[in-house]
């Protein structure tokens, strides 16, 4: 079966990652989505290498691996929106799209009558998804947002990395941009909820989205944490705030495996799998409030004991007792896990310059299907064939917009 949003079409005016990754699920779950590029220079992450994606003959291109992981299934339409020419090709497009997704600062597309109150009166069943910084209200709303950026005022770097006092303390950046990610798994979101709005009223809306919101929003239990204590959250490390055993531990062989106990019943299964029952007994133990009270007393403990075994022993004695214990990877160890690849989380998508990999959308439903049909497309390969298809513009138009340079 086809894809849950086939049949909608969307008007992609984002680049970099936070709207583009909203789009490309959406792309991934069955939508048409036409990406609106520069001419020339396109989507500020196809320049973003090396690395770069090499065809089959293993020569380099200059498609880079950024902008390869959030772009299949779109078609790539360059038009100048500097130009009134090319706004009005936008109004046009808007106007037979369902959704349309942009990151532009607050205010940039009203000037190009660009803007949601613009296109609603062309199209009030439109969907319209502003992805920012900061957001249209706030002092702070008309200011350029960057992951990096969002990641250290929206908190997150206050409780990544290694705890005052240690080697290599200090706030730390998570290694994804996880600020820009969230954001477009929640316009996504935001998006799904929109249509069935639209799907009982005939209405469409207007979504703001904005970066700093949605990092905030992800604090979740570290942010109640700071509510009920009233004592903001720090870093720990390789440790959990909140539950004891619950990080790293070395083994026999000089690996570390993740041991995450997450209740009484999982500590009480590992201490008899080791012989170590009185630990279970232990008051100071016991309970999971208590071993975080008493972590420094029993981390020694388990180091002691889990160095007695190799790493590929421990995840075998702790899954057959259902103990989650698993090991850290590097991301080629990753795609070569066995369950990484029962998951079929690696796809291949075909094109005249060679098989582009990427990773597999998450989503799994049982009865509609994803729908990888187009690897990330180059610079304007479909512009023609989208104006004359959606716009009925003739050959002779299109060539037109090219000698202007609004294509």
């Amino acid at each position: 079966m086809a894809g849950p949003l086939t049949g909608l079409r969307v008007l992609d005016l984002s680049r970099v990652m936070a709207g583009p990754w909203c789009t490309q699920i959406l792309a991934d779950m069955g939508a048409e989505v036409i990406k609106i590029e520069r001419p020339t220079s396109g989507d500020d992450t196809r320049h973003w290498g090396p690395p770069w994606f090499k065809d089959r003959d293993g020569n380099e291109t200059r498609e880079s691996a950024y902008y390869l992981s959030a772009n299949r299934g779109k078609h790539s339409v360059t038009v100048d929106i500097g130009k009134p020419e090319g706004q009005a090709l936008v109004r046009e497009l808007a106007a037979e799209s369902d959704i349309l997704v942009e990151n532009f600062k607050s205010g940039g597309l009203a000037r190009k009558g660009l803007d949601y109150a613009t296109l609603e009166a062309i199209n009030p069943g439109l969907i319209y998804c502003s992805i920012t910084g900061f957001g249209q209200t706030g002092p702070m709303a008309t200011m350029a947002g960057y992951d990096y950026l969002i990641q250290a005022q929206g908190g997150l770097m206050s409780i990544t990395g290694a705890a005052d006092g240690e080697p290599g303390a200090g706030p730390q950046r998570v290694g994804m941009a996880v600020a820009d990610l969230t954001t477009g798994m929640n316009a996504a979101i935001a998006i799904l909820g929109a249509l069935h709005h639209r799907s009982q009223t005939g209405e469409g809306q207007y979504i703001d989205m904005a970066l700093l919101d949605v990092q905030v929003s992800w604090l979740a239990n570290q942010a109640q944490n700071y509510f009920c204590s009233g004592t903001p959250p720090t870093r720990t490390g390789e440790y959990h705030p909140n539950l004891v055993p619950y990080q790293p531990f070395p083994t026999a062989d000089g690996e570390k495996v993740i041991i995450a106990i997450g209740n009484d019943g999982q500590f009480q299964r590992f201490c008899q799998a080791v012989g170590r029952l009185e630990l279970a007994d232990d008051s100071r133990f016991a309970t999971n409030p208590e071993r975080v009270r008493h972590r420094l007393e029993l981390v020694p403990i388990m180091v002691e004991i889990t160095r007695s075994r190799t790493a590929a022993e421990w995840m075998t004695l702790l899954r057959e007792i259902a103990v989650p214990c698993g090991p850290i990877q590097n991301i080629a160890q990753v795609f070569d896990d066995p369950q990484v690849q029962a998951r079929e989380m690696k796809i291949e998508l075909e094109t005249e310059r060679g098989p582009v990999p990427g990773v597999a959308n998450p989503i799994k439903y049982s009865r509609t299907r994803l729908e990888y049909r187009k690897a990330p497309p180059t610079l304007g390969e479909d512009t023609e064939t989208v104006l004359a298809r959606l716009l009925g513009k003739a050959p002779r138009e299109i060539d037109a917009l090219r000698r202007q340079g609004v294509l």
